[in-house]
């Protein structure tokens, strides 16, 4: 245990030293993004930060594996396609690449992570078990992109990624530790909430740095992998990490649908989330940032060990879950016309 803390402790420091490295290069290289119409902030200010967390991250999947806390697929899973999305958002973040390249190479890389996953697992639902033939897998597919590019549409103010990810990582991680069978699990998990930790230093409100398309992507498949990880070990935490990342899907998902509903460009940038209206009515990313850690570690991390640990339903574990959800994002007009 005493080991792990230590790569834990070190992953924290490498990446927020990393952090600062990368500002200096981002000042350096003119890497800023400058404030626009589309914009939730208002001063020019640095990007690509997140390639902090992934280099720190892929630096410690090894030595878990080393120690016998992680899987040897599961670490070409997460250390394969993390890697490949976190390049493509790194060149996309220094020279744009158009909007179909990305979504291709978005895929390859889902298709990566799942197959060293050894695919979608069966799931329970309402009491029928889904097996895990081709459907699944093209399934699970889309559902790694779809969790990739909503992680990149949810990175819009201070803080925000960086909390979704460090609450929803210790609420899998509780999921594990209650379980003997699952003791060694929690470990990837706590290693990237503790990278993210790192980067939060320079991101948490008012941010120094963003995030960057190549540390956003890479967060959205990582955990995303982490969840059909999770259904491996037992399909009810396939519902729990759905759960847990309940903000981001409702918010996303319900912006989009109103979006397309309209006919508009759903790729192009927007300001439209609900996150995004909660922040300009406030006037604080701040608030807005520790009001959603708030509901996932008061709302959403207690209903996942429910369904997970204590035997709620999963569907109607997620339906209690997200029902509050759909009414703030209804309240704040998610996906409503922005007026110019």
């Amino acid at each position: 245990m005493l080991k792990v803390g230590w790569i834990f402790l070190i992953a924290f420091m490498a990446t927020a030293v990393l952090t600062g490295l990368l500002r200096r290069y981002a000042l350096a290289a003119s890497l800023i993004d400058i404030p626009n119409a589309r914009s939730s902030h208002k001063l020019p200010t640095p990007r690509g930060g997140g390639v902090a967390i992934v280099i720190v991250f892929l630096a410690g999947l090894p030595a878990l594996n080393v120690a016998g806390l992680l899987a040897t697929e599961v670490m070409w899973a997460v250390f394969g396609t993390g890697a490949w999305v976190a390049l493509v958002g790194f060149l996309d973040d220094h020279g744009h690449i158009p909007a179909r390249w990305r979504l291709l190479a978005h895929f390859i890389g889902a298709a990566w992570g799942l197959f060293w996953l050894g695919g979608m697992p069966p799931l329970v639902i309402v009491g029928y078990t889904l097996d895990s033939g081709w459907l699944a897998q093209i399934l699970g597919i889309f559902y790694l992109v779809w969790l990739l590019n909503l992680y990149n549409f949810m990175d819009g103010i201070d803080g925000l990624a960086s909390i979704e990810a460090i609450t929803v990582c210790l609420g899998g991680a509780l999921l594990y530790l209650a379980g003997s069978e699952t003791i060694n699990q929690w470990c990837a998990p706590v290693l990237l909430a503790m990278a993210v930790a790192g980067f939060l230093l320079w991101n948490f409100p008012p941010a120094r740095i963003f995030m960057g398309d190549a540390g956003s992507g890479f967060l959205g498949i990582v955990l995303g992998l982490f969840s059909i990880q999770a259904a491996w070990v037992t399909p009810k935490f396939f519902w729990s990490w759905l759960i847990l990342l309940g903000v981001f899907i409702v918010d996303a998902t319900w912006t989009l649908l109103r979006r397309f509903v309209r006919g508009e460009k759903i790729y192009e940038a927007h300001r439209s989330h609900a996150y995004q209206y909660a922040s300009r009515h406030y006037g604080s990313h701040k608030a807005v940032t520790l009001a959603i850690g708030a509901i996932n570690v008061c709302w959403l991390i207690p209903i996942s060990l429910w369904v997970g640990l204590a035997g709620l339903n999963g569907l109607l574990g997620l339906a209690l879950a997200y029902l509050p959800l759909v009414l703030l994002v209804i309240c704040f007009r998610a996906g409503a016309k922005e007026l110019e």
